[in-house]
């Protein structure tokens, strides 16, 4: 069964409405997205955040450096708009270039503007690691309602762990943008899942026995003969196949053997965005 993620991802933009409204005019919040380069695709997944952020009623900023500029010249930007009163929130726009490349860049950006959990003692838990727990809470909860999607990693880790005791978690890819967030989140949510990648031995092993298999490669990793039946596939990896977009897997090819799965173009990433925009109003209140 196709997991409905645009139905849980309408319920959560009209929770995030009301949230944004309390604000009123008083406040304005907003998001500055630095994005370097001109890669079509990272130019469209921008373009993606200035709609949805339109649409929430929130303020959107586009630094665009069409060509790579210095480190040094980079960190002082991020450090400039860091201290704008006006910026709640500050992202970086991935992968970026080799020579900028490194986590240290988001030690420039202010705790409280950090609103994609890179920093090592962040107050914010990853959006896309947070769009991975609302997925699994929608199928194995049947949590429905708008306010009880949004997922509390405090308030809920007991529940989790509990809920996912007794069923085998694999999670494919290690990438600062995917697999790498996730992890991060499923250890927060204490849910225990095992980590394989393109250096592990004989990967289709673990994947014989999962319940659960959250993907974050970019290509094809997964075939009808190496899965287990009703075994939940969620997908975040994104690749080009003759001018389409498409996931770790094919959907119909693993459609009559999976209990649920996510599709892609769709899927995760559209719940991934209103997650950076909880994130960001998170950060408001923090700052009002």
């Amino acid at each position: 069964m196709e997991i409905p993620t645009k139905k849980i991802a309408s319920k959560i933009e009209k929770f995030l409405k009301r949230e944004v409204k309390k604000f009123g005019k008083s406040k304005p919040i907003k998001l500055t997205t630095f994005l370097v380069g001109q890669a079509t695709e990272q130019l469209s997944y921008v373009k993606i955040k200035a709609k949805i952020a339109k649409k929430l009623g929130i303020g959107f900023e586009l630094v665009h450096l069409k060509s790579t500029p210095s480190f040094e010249e980079f960190m002082n930007k991020i450090k400039e708009k860091s201290q704008d009163p006006t910026t709640t929130g500050i992202i970086i726009q991935q992968p970026l270039p080799a020579q900028l490349s490194t986590e240290s860049l988001y030690e420039y950006i202010p705790t409280a503007k950090e609103i994609e959990g890179h920093k090592r003692k962040t107050t914010y838990t990853p959006p896309i690691g947070l769009a991975i727990l609302t997925i699994l809470k929608y199928i194995f909860t049947k949590t429905r309602g708008e306010k009880d999607l949004i997922i509390d990693i405090q308030k809920e880790r007991g529940s989790f762990k509990k809920l996912f005791r007794n069923k085998k978690v694999v999670l494919v890819g290690r990438g600062i943008t995917g697999g790498k967030p996730v992890g991060k989140t499923l250890t927060e949510a204490r849910i225990n899942f095992i980590n394989v990648n393109s250096q592990t031995p004989d990967q289709h092993l673990y994947f014989k026995e999962a319940d659960v298999i959250i993907t974050a490669v970019g290509k094809k990793i997964l075939a009808p003969e190496v899965l287990k039946q009703g075994v939940t596939l969620v997908n975040i990896g994104l690749r080009r196949e003759k001018g389409k977009l498409k996931g770790d897997y094919d959907e119909k090819e693993i459609k009559n053997i999976s209990g649920f799965y996510t599709s892609t173009p769709g899927g995760a990433g559209p719940i991934d965005v209103l997650y950076l925009f909880k994130n960001l109003i998170d950060a408001a209140k923090q700052q009002k």
